[in-house]
């Protein structure tokens, strides 16, 4: 029979459906309605631009299946925290959650919400600093609503990924559309001859896989809500798996859309690929349709990210003393609301920050990429660490072709984690890169770290 959850503790309420909605509400995100004019540029061919794709989605479901079985076999409203703390102890995961707190969950919000209010200026402009306004109200509005409870944010989840997944039947409408009536023959972009390179160049389709790897990232995000999902040893896998062969599809109907429309050279070209298309198909009205389809995406992932995010706070909360607030649990809400708010208020803050550089979106971008990888690498790392250290623990699920698809995962987390040292913007804060801003603000975590570890005996595993 199946133990009662303790009050205070998060509870079985997600079925699949809102599960996958959540997933792939984080994971599609405004970077396909970006990101394939970049890949284009970096492609040699049409099929390498296709192949790319399909690889990415290849690479990120071997992901969700190392995860997959993390997450069945230490189920935790904590995810990733709760796997480094069982395999690296309370140090590694106290740094993981305060980065979550301060660069990677609060910058991705940031950078969204910088998204949001770019393209809801584009629809309804309220003056000078109106796409910061927007971006703030997205963020005031979301938290509130996530602080309401876990039924509300998903419930609203559900209904922004379905309008989200239908913006992308769109632009492949669009493209069977141009593609049957010849329309992408006469565009200007499809024009012009092609920019990316006639002959296979590695370190350029490396390149292009960096945008694609980011386009597809945010999956992992899964892991947090395995405590809350219902019947989680079977759901898992076909929640993470599925999600993700869903995103594949809808990635690469929009890419063949774009191809469809504007041609290789003309996507490498197009500074707005999918504002481009619809503008062929639809004229002016598409340029509204793209806009409002941009916002809801980044608006879906806003709200999807907000509700993972906050609960690597409380998993933090509740083996630190000194953060103890954080771990509060609100059982009739279904929500850490104190974790929630403060989640809000630190995006908030990061705003100002891309507002301070001048760079908003890509801003933030830099700001959050190198810490995001080098704690997947670790996550990563401690399935082999938790298979060595803790072998009889039960398994629901295994990773098939143990240990090649885990060390392949690793892999692409490394050469992530170098591209996005090595890349180099023009974002600066106070003269310093904005990727180094984000190393420098994990430093401050371990000055952090000594001073709640004042007075405290370590404590067990992550709960």
């Amino acid at each position: 029979m199946t133990e009662p959850t303790p009050k205070g503790a998060p509870r079985e309420t997600l079925g699949p459906r809102e599960a996958i909605a959540i997933v792939v509400g984080i994971v599609i995100g405004a970077g396909i309605f970006k990101a394939p004019s970049l890949v284009a540029m970096n492609s040699p061919s049409e099929a390498w631009m296709l192949g790319a794709w399909v690889l990415g989605g290849v690479v990120s479901i071997i992901g969700a299946l190392c995860y997959c079985e993390l997450a069945t076999a230490y189920p935790s409203a904590g995810g990733d925290y709760h796997f480094l703390h069982r395999a690296f102890g309370r140090h590694v995961s106290f740094l993981f959650a305060w980065s979550r707190f301060s660069v990677i969950t609060t910058g991705s919000i940031a950078l969204l919400a910088f998204v949001f209010g770019d393209y809801m200026t584009q629809v309804l402009p309220l003056g000078p600093w109106s796409a910061a306004i927007w971006g703030a109200a997205s963020i005031i509005a979301l938290t509130w609503l996530n602080v309401r409870g876990v039924r509300q944010g998903a419930a609203t989840q559900v209904a922004l990924t379905m309008l989200e997944v239908g913006g992308l039947v769109l632009v492949f409408v669009a493209g069977i559309v141009a593609a049957t009536q010849g329309l992408g023959a006469s565009a200007p972009q499809a024009a012009a001859p092609a920019a990316p390179a006639a002959v296979f160049a590695l370190p350029a389709f490396g390149f292009a896989m960096v945008f694609v790897l980011l386009t597809f990232g945010g999956w992992n995000e899964g892991a947090y809500i395995s405590a809350e999902l219902r019947d989680r040893q079977r759901n898992m896998v076909p929640v993470m798996v599925g999600s993700l062969a869903l995103v594949t599809l809808l990635y690469l109907a929009a890419n063949w859309a774009y191809l469809a429309g504007l041609g290789l050279g003309g996507m490498a070209k197009s500074k707005a690929v999918a504002a481009d298309l619809l503008g062929i198909v639809f004229g002016k009205t598409g340029e509204v349709l793209i806009s409002l389809m941009v916002a809801i995406a980044a608006l879906t992932s806003i709200n999807a990210t907000m509700i993972v995010g906050a609960r690597s706070n409380f998993a933090a909360g509740r083996d630190w003393a000194a953060l103890g607030r954080l771990g509060e649990w609100v059982d009739d809400r279904g929500t850490p609301v104190n974790a929630m708010l403060l989640q809000g208020g630190f995006a908030l803050a990061l705003m100002l920050l891309g507002l301070a550089t001048g760079g908003g979106f890509s801003t933030m971008v830099e700001y959050t990429a190198p810490v995001f990888w080098l704690f997947f690498l670790l996550a990563g790392l401690s399935l082999f660490v938790l298979r060595v250290r803790e072998p009889d623990t039960p398994r629901p699920f295994r990773v098939p072709l143990y240990p090649v698809l885990p060390l392949v995962f690793c892999g692409a987390c490394a050469y992530m984690l170098q591209s996005s040292l090595g890349y180099v913007g023009g974002n600066t804060f106070l003269g310093v890169n904005a990727a180094w801003v984000g190393v420098a603000v994990l430093g401050v975590g371990v000055l952090l770290m000594i001073v709640v570890s004042r007075g405290q005996a370590p404590g067990d595993a992550a709960r």
